[in-house]
């Protein structure tokens, strides 16, 4: 493919499942925006959510502006589900190209502080759900030529800040996304990850922040602005998108500068 004036997307036709693609109310989070920009670039979409009306309001959306989409409620922790929301998309358009696994929880605390149970179902929400919906998704697409997939992990992978379960889990993303593309480079499937920094979501706001909160956020930001579900969806589109084809098994930080900058401090006369 050369570089010539056209869309190279090659979204347009393909078929998508947003495994975590609802939010409440009217809130747009990582997997809603991801469901919308798709079908704003052509693609059919399966959402995917443990609550069917979230499920839904997603998909609405995605019909209000003239896009295809269906709703489909899967616990992803259940490998019996994550069997029949493929069949789900396969019933629905006859093929998959795309994943993007969005599901997950937080926790906090150290090794010491964290009961072992909050631990296990912090590992089995964040990481074995993206192994069960992949598991069934890539044999799908190697049928259709291949495809790709995304998985969002999270900047406390690369910098740990006192959630020791939450920091593992989505490093252990990061090392999944890129074993799988070595797996299924092969059958044209391409595996990437994104890492979203402190995006402001329904599921940060649904847990009251202050204001002040949300300022010291943004701040933190070397661009001095708030990240929202909108840029996480943005990376996940390109890199599901023709566009990025010859990326595979990487980790696109989406933070405004979070991990580059140490954090501040008083400035001091020499």
């Amino acid at each position: 493919m050369d570089d010539k004036d056209q869309d190279d997307s090659g979204l347009a036709g393909k078929v998508a499942i947003i495994a975590g693609g609802g939010a409440a109310g009217d809130g747009v989070g990582n997997g809603r925006a991801a469901a919308i920009l798709l079908a704003r670039s052509g693609t059919k979409v399966l959402v995917v959510d443990r609550e069917l009306a979230l499920a839904e309001a997603t998909a609405a959306t995605i019909r209000s502006e003239g896009g295809e989409a269906a709703a489909h409620a899967t616990d992803v922790t259940s490998e019996a589900e994550c069997s029949a929301m493929v069949t789900a998309a396969l019933d629905h358009f006859g093929r998959l190209d795309y994943l993007d696994n969005n599901v997950g929880i937080g926790s906090r605390g150290s090794v010491v502080d964290e009961p072992a149970e909050t631990w296990r179902r912090v590992m089995q929400v964040n990481v074995e759900t993206m192994f069960l919906t992949s598991k069934f998704a890539i044999p799908a697409m190697k049928r259709t030529g291949g495809g790709a997939i995304v998985n969002v992990s999270s900047i406390s992978a690369l910098r740990p800040r006192g959630l020791t379960s939450y920091t593992t889990s989505k490093g252990a993303v990061i090392a999944l996304t890129r074993a799988m593309a070595v797996d299924h480079g092969r059958d044209g499937i391409r595996v990437n990850c994104v890492a979203p920094g402190p995006m402001y979501t329904p599921m940060v706001y649904a847990r009251g922040m202050t204001d002040a909160a949300r300022d010291q956020r943004r701040r933190a930001s070397v661009l001095k602005i708030e990240g929202s579900g909108w840029d996480v969806g943005q990376a996940v589109r390109f890199l599901l998108s023709d566009r990025a084809r010859y990326i595979t098994g990487q980790t696109l930080v989406v933070d405004g500068g979070v991990t580059i900058q140490a954090p501040e401090r008083e400035s001091q006369e020499h």
